[in-house]
């Protein structure tokens, strides 16, 4: 008899994993995601990405706002008879009383080894950190946040330039080829689950918008991964004259001056230590430009301290 499997997940990051449940036969009782959100723009509501997913291959969706003092849902989980929950980015919190709700229990699939980078941004957190590799944890959810015991890590190395963007890609990519292998193991009780280290715990705390400003008086090692671990949003960026400037791509460069001087006509700019060569740029309610395009009709020119604001 199969097992009934229900999935808890909201972005694109978590497609791959559902489809590769879905396409290997395993029974979907129910999908749950966050509700639809007004777009950026506002003038319409939005379903998540797994939501879209789910409906195209006619999965029951739910989408509580909630599960916290959810009678009716609460009810509603605890008719399905759950033998096993995955969690990928569900982005809402799951109440104790939910947690005895599944025999096998909720599983969740973290995107960092376990107990680094616990919390929301651990993708985001170990780029800007220049970590040298991450992966995917999988972990029991148990009432306090990321400290469940573990059972799988599955580990890649971080390449030199990536952004998080396609990281996250990367490691939606590993944790779907792994899930199969994950559900098995746990459905034939042939898994063992390990606490974690607690002493050796970081946190990923969510990222904030105002964190990508960029500050020239650091090292350019940081900066670059402040652009990186930031891309595609909230982005690294700079103000200059009253606009914003995001920069999607750039490399470290060795020359140096004052910081923030513009030392190329390339756009290099100095830093706290080495300097940075900007590769792509955003200007302000513009298209994304290629330097060469973007230095033709440029204020910002050899010579100037983007300091002097």
């Amino acid at each position: 008899m199969q097992k009934k499997i229900a999935f808890m997940g909201t972005p694109i990051f978590a497609v791959p994993i559902l489809k590769n449940i879905y396409q290997n036969g395993y029974e979907l009782t129910a999908v749950y995601t966050q509700p639809p959100r007004k777009s950026n723009r506002g003038q319409k509501f939005e379903k998540s990405q797994v939501h879209s997913f789910a409906e195209t291959i006619s999965l029951d969706v739910r989408t509580p706002d909630k599960l916290k003092n959810n009678k009716s849902e609460y009810e509603y989980f605890k008719n399905l008879n759950l033998d096993l929950v995955i969690i990928v980015a569900y982005g809402i919190i799951i109440p104790k009383e939910f947690l005895s709700l599944s025999k096998l229990g909720f599983i969740n699939l973290h995107a960092s080894i376990l107990p680094k980078w616990r919390g929301a941004a651990p993708i985001q957190r170990s780029i800007m950190n220049k970590d040298k590799e991450t992966g995917i944890s999988v972990m029991k959810i148990n009432e306090k946040l990321d400290e469940g015991d573990v059972s799988h890590i599955f580990k890649i190395n971080i390449e030199e330039r990536e952004n998080a963007q396609t990281l996250s890609d990367r490691l939606s990519t590993l944790a779907s080829e792994k899930i199969s292998e994950v559900i098995d193991s746990i459905i034939d009780k042939e898994v063992n689950f390990k606490p974690q280290d607690h002493s050796q715990a970081t946190y990923a705390e969510k990222i904030k918008k105002t964190e990508g400003l960029i500050d020239w008086n650091n090292k350019a090692d940081d900066i670059i991964g402040k652009i990186n671990g930031l891309y595609p949003y909230p982005g690294g960026y700079f103000i200059y004259k009253g606009e914003r400037y995001k920069i999607l791509k750039a490399q470290v460069s060795f020359s140096n001056d004052q910081p923030g001087k513009v030392i190329s006509s390339d756009l290099e700019i100095s830093c706290g230590e080495k300097s940075i060569r900007i590769l792509e740029i955003q200007r302000e309610g513009k298209r994304p430009q290629k330097i060469n395009e973007f230095m033709l009709g440029s204020q910002i020119q050899k010579g100037t301290n983007l300091l002097d604001v």
